[in-house]
């Protein structure tokens, strides 16, 4: 007789109380899978973050700064989504997002909870409808320190630095953004 690891029966003990939660039963928690739905990097925020690089200033000696260096990251953000099937017609949709970080800006670490739910009017069809929340994944862009000579040195937006704006002025320009973090989808599907 094998031992049963202490993380898998963690999972089917989280399993039967997941069941108990949707009405499902017992035994069906111990045949239920994990698959995976998808896997990929990047995201309308990964995107964002790129754009911020684009062009650049001259300081006073003559030096071009070009924000490119700031805003590019060694690892892009991945997320992995995954579904554990419940019943035959119900399943958990679940995932994460790795985040990902540039000298200049951070996109959080995410997690996916959801659910997916089908139901067959007739043989030949599939009605289907899933929801997913995300919570985390913030994109948020980081201040520099500007150094104004004999007006001293401030805490600026480092993309405004050069600009006629005051220094205080630009801080209210950092991007400070959310993912989407609800998708609904409703998905009816005939065979012929």
């Amino acid at each position: 007789m094998r031992e049963k690891s202490g993380n898998r029966v963690r999972f089917r003990m989280a399993a039967l109380l997941l069941c108990a939660l949707v009405g499902g039963s017992p035994s069906i928690a111990q045949e239920m899978t994990t698959s995976l739905v998808d896997i990929h990097q990047g995201s309308p925020l990964s995107d964002r973050a790129r754009s911020l690089g684009n062009g650049g200033y001259e300081l006073q000696n003559g030096t071009f700064v070009s924000f490119n260096q700031w805003y590019r990251a060694s690892w892009v953000d991945m997320h992995v989504d995954l579904l554990t099937q419940i019943t035959e017609d119900t399943g958990v949709l679940w995932g994460f997002g790795t985040g990902e970080e540039g000298e200049k800006y951070r996109i959080a670490p995410s997690l996916k909870l959801g659910f997916l739910t089908q139901m067959h009017p007739n043989p030949n069809s599939t009605l289907s409808l899933s929801f997913t929340t995300t919570f985390g994944g913030k994109l948020t862009e980081k201040s520099c320190e500007a150094d104004y000579g004999d007006f001293g040195t401030y805490s600026v937006n480092c993309r405004l630095a050069a600009s006629q704006m005051a220094p205080e002025e630009t801080l209210k320009y950092l991007v400070n953004a959310k993912p989407e973090s609800q998708h609904l989808w409703l998905n009816y599907r005939v065979t012929f």
